[in-house]
């Protein structure tokens, strides 16, 4: 199924598709931030060093289907297969964006 996706998370989800750190990292903010499994990392060397230990740790796909917004947030449904623990499965990616940019992302289950 494809989606209607704002620039900023059309921009990361082809980034993901990439594997590659930087391209990631660019498409957040200077001082964005990322929430993933209890941990938070913020501005794009911290973003880019999450996404590279993600990259070394697993193989996998995302591919979103369902868009929804509350709380100023867009909320991006996924299916998620790969090589990690509970594969296959959904994600809930939640954006908080600033113009073509993503200032915040939380992913969860």
């Amino acid at each position: 199924m494809t989606i209607n996706l704002p620039k900023a998370i059309e921009a990361y989800f082809e980034a993901d598709r990439t594997g590659r750190p930087d391209a990631i990292a660019a498409t957040f903010t200077e001082n964005g931030i990322v929430k993933d499994k209890g941990h938070t990392h913020q501005g794009r060397d911290a973003i880019r060093a999450w996404m590279a230990n993600e990259a070394q740790q697993y193989s996998y796909t995302v591919e979103p289907f369902l868009i929804g917004t509350a709380n100023g947030k867009t909320q991006v449904t996924a299916h998620a297969v790969g090589d990690f623990p509970g594969s296959p499965i959904d994600l809930r990616f939640f954006f908080v964006l600033a113009g073509d940019k993503v200032a915040e992302l939380e992913l969860t289950v």
